[in-house]
């Protein structure tokens, strides 16, 4: 958020009347035809950049202010600032400035730049930007003395090609394809001359070059790359530099066609030595056509890019330099390989060496990415093993390096990309989601939306259930990387350090390093599935994190857990076998009781498992029977009501719809009658009523469900009927209570009056009370609503005249 001073000057901005934003813009018109440029003209300036900037539409600028702005848009006398501000508020002011600007664009490198940001900001379309296109591709073919407006021509040329690639004719790309081979493998040698003092009693001389150096320090003895180092350059060395920025765009947006040298692919074919590859290529290098010797020299720049990278730079900043330009490198030859197979063959040694230098080197975890990109596209094509690069990528990475955000976003990044190749083709893929959901642990907020596209590829028939705990343990998996890395700062024997960090906090430290807990800790943090789907003593590993419950960390992982649950279950439903519905059911049963004691984590968990239960039990009906002991455990319980009502409630529901004949044979009047007695016993106990009850703690929805779950049960055993009226008609003595009525509304006491009543009078009538409480599978189809001549319609008219004609139905 702003701060409040920000937020003041924010509003008045987006709250300026149009006759004062007028004068505002008259006053600076004024200011701008001035010689000299003052204080108060830039201020003004910035007063209306940010009123421009402050609303979501454009704001209409008098034409002739716009105009002006122009103007001074392409003096290259104007001081920087002013051209900056003039840019600006262009962009974001109404009407375009497109036209007038590309009717007469300047020579001059500096405001050229400023007036293409504006072209390219407020085009609509190609049409607008063709102009400009033409300019710039007439700047790179000519050959100007300072040489500057090319330099700045490419970045300009980069983002139009990204926004139109279609702008750029097939000659037009030759021609550009030509100018970056120059630039990429023929700049100069030399350091860029650099202007010094001659001393006291003589002027400035120009020193002599000095040759390039590498970044260790020795001289540069083969062709300039941008790990060549030097004081000053030249301005072919600056193309040179920014050709290679933008090399890897321009071959992904026009490097589609395949080459035309079959001399090459021929060879390829009957010859498969690796050196007699490179040098029938580098043979026929002059004949290839100017894509393909673009690809060509990019390729042998980016080879020497990575011989660079060995080297032991001297400083930190050539370090960082040398990481970006392998992961560039090896990026832009992927694409080369894509386009041409035959550089399959000579890019494999380079790449296999790179890969042997890096692994387990956890500074450059990152340039494992395009490493491992480079083997999922080309292996086959080459015939080599990739197994053992994706086993160490998916095993040591997420466990070493989940702390560090970049690296956790391009890996998730990676696997978004190649999710449906790694599911058939690395066989560890699905295996390492317990190192995977590390990076969501420790990043949460910063993950969650790419994990929610990337769960479905990692559910799995054999893994489901062991991933469902997981996910549930998800913010026990957050509290134990928090105390691995606080175990890893400070030392057992410093009770000093670790006592600052809170005494709640050390207690959880303790615990992490006693050998007696280590089993836990080993499992939540083991780097793949197949150790087992959870733990025994799972209570007790909630009790050894209870401390932790309260971090920040923690706290916002376990809300990615009902996000993630919801995707999680909208998949497996989807592949599951019956064998695995029973599994999923059992983990609901289990897990709504064994979960990590976070504010609010329980209930919304909970939430998650009552609607996903509803949908297990229609997808499946037979469930209800397979696990009616477990089920029947669960229901028979009050105290499961008050630790958590919501899932009760569905639980309860769950088996007044589908235990039932009609969905398995197996349902046997035995089977509904022990149901019955169990929850009829339930409802008799939370709706005793004595003086010295405390108001009750659940809702009226609760005792609705129960009422209408026993009346079900009872149609499809009809001897349960006596039992389940008498019962009904006690609910009135129950609703019209003191505690009752003290805890609940008037309109809660009605409903449960209310339902108890059209319950009574519905078992008075079995067969219809049959057919009413329990339809057949197909009464929520549109025809039973629709169709006057459909039985369902019929019968509830019949029920309704029966209420209202026949008073003696109801009870006094």
């Amino acid at each position: 958020m702003y701060a409040a001073a920000t937020e003041s000057l924010i509003k008045q901005a987006r709250e300026i009347k149009e006759e004062e934003l007028q004068r505002f813009c008259g006053r600076i018109f004024k200011l701008l035809h001035t010689k000299d440029v003052s204080g108060d003209t830039v201020d003004s300036l910035q007063r209306l950049n940010l009123i421009v900037s402050a609303t979501k539409y454009a704001r209409e600028l008098p034409s002739d202010l716009v105009m002006k702005l122009q103007t001074v848009l392409r003096s290259s006398s104007c001081p920087e600032q002013l051209l900056v501000l003039s840019s600006s508020i262009i962009r974001q002011s109404f009407p375009p400035s497109v036209h007038s600007l590309c009717s007469d664009l300047s020579q001059d490198s500096r405001t050229f730049s400023y007036v293409a940001s504006v072209v390219l900001s407020q085009a609509g379309n190609k049409e607008d930007v063709i102009l400009l296109c033409h300019h710039l591709l007439k700047s790179l073919e000519s050959r100007l003395s300072d040489g500057l407006i090319s330099k700045h021509a490419l970045p300009i040329l980069s983002k139009m090609i990204t926004a139109y690639p279609e702008i750029l004719t097939d000659d037009q790309v030759n021609l550009v394809s030509r100018k970056l081979v120059d630039w990429l493998r023929y700049a100069s040698m030399q350091q860029g001359a650099s202007m010094s003092s001659g001393g006291f009693f003589s002027g400035p001389r120009t020193r002599q070059p000095a040759p390039l150096m590498e970044v260790d320090g020795v001289v540069t003895g083969d062709f300039f790359t941008v790990l060549c180092v030097g004081q000053s350059y030249t301005e072919d060395q600056w193309m040179n530099m920014y050709t290679f920025s933008m090399i890897k765009s321009w071959l992904l947006t026009y490097d589609t066609d395949g080459t035309t040298n079959t001399e090459s692919d021929d060879r390829s074919e009957v010859d498969s030595s690796v050196m007699s590859m490179v040098s029938a290529t580098s043979s026929s290098s002059r004949l290839l056509s100017p894509k393909e010797r673009l690809r060509e020299k990019a390729f042998e720049y980016c080879q020497r890019l990575i011989e660079q990278s060995d080297r032991k730079a001297l400083k930190r900043m050539d370090t960082e330099l040398q990481k970006a330009c392998i992961i560039e490198s090896v990026s832009i030859i992927d694409i080369i390989c894509g386009e041409d197979p035959s550089y399959v063959y000579r890019a494999f040694p380079c790449i296999k060496a790179l890969y042997g230098r890096l692994n387990g080197d956890f500074a450059y975890a990152r340039a494992l990415l395009p490493i491992a990109q480079f083997y999922l596209n080309h292996s086959e094509t080459a015939a080599v093993d990739s197994e053992a690069v994706f086993c160490q990528l998916f095993s040591h990475c997420p466990a070493e390096q989940f702390n560090d955000p970049m690296l956790a976003f391009e890996f998730v990044q990676f696997c978004l990309l190649n999710s449906s190749v790694l599911q058939d083709r690395v066989a560890n893929y699905r295996q390492s989601f317990p190192n995977l959901l590390k990076f969501l642990a420790w990043n949460s907020s910063g993950l969650i939306a790419e994990f929610v596209e990337l769960l479905p590829s990692l559910v799995a028939p054999d893994t489901a259930i062991e991933l469902l705990h997981t996910i549930l343990d998800l913010p026990c998996l957050a509290a134990t990387l928090d105390l691995q890395q606080r175990s890893a700062c400070y030392q057992s024997s410093d009770r000093t350090t670790w006592d600052q960090q809170g005494a709640k906090v050390a207690a959880s430290l303790d615990a992490f390093r006693q050998p007696s807990y280590r089993g836990f800790f080993l499992y939540i943090l083991r780097p793949e599935a197949g150790t087992g789907d959870t733990i025994d003593r799972l209570k007790l590993l909630h009790e050894i994190l209870a401390d932790m419950a309260e971090s920040p960390r923690v706290v916002q992982c376990a809300q990615v857990v009902p996000v993630l649950l919801h995707v999680y279950f909208n998949t497996v439903t989807q592949k599951a076998d019956e064998k695995l519905m029973n599994q999923l059911l059992l983990v609901l049963l289990e897990r709504s009781s064994l979960l990590y004691n976070i504010k609010t984590f329980n209930a919304e968990v909970q939430k998650v498992f009552s609607t996903h239960l509803q949908a297990l039990c229609k997808l499946h009906p037979p469930l209800i029977v397979d696990q009616s002991r477990e089920i029947l455990e669960l229901a028979g319980s009050p105290a499961n009501i008050y630790s958590k009502e919501d899932f009760y409630t569905h639980v309860v529901w769950v088996i007044g719809e589908f235990l039932s004949v009609s969905y398995d044979p197996r349902c046997t009047v035995e089977l509904i009658t022990s149901f019955f007695e169990s929850l009829e016993a339930v409802l008799f106990e939370i709706t005793q009523v004595r003086q010295s009850a405390s108001p009750p703690s659940y809702s009226p929805r609760l005792i609705t469900v129960l009422m209408t779950t026993l009346a079900k049960l009872a149609t499809r055993s009809q001897d349960l009927i006596p039992r389940a009226s008498l019962f009904l008609s006690k609910m009135r003595v129950f609703a019209r209570s003191g505690p009752v009525m003290a805890c609940y509304c008037e309109e809660d006491t009605e409903e449960i009056i209310t339902r108890a009543h059209e319950l009574i009078n519905l078992l008075k009538l079995p067969n219809v009370a049959q057919f009413v409480l329990a339809p057949s599978a197909g009464g929520d189809g549109p025809r039973w609503h629709r169709d006057t001549n459909a039985s369902l319609p019929q019968a509830m008219r019949a029920v309704s005249g029966l209420l209202h004609r026949h008073s003696s139905f109801l009870p006094t």
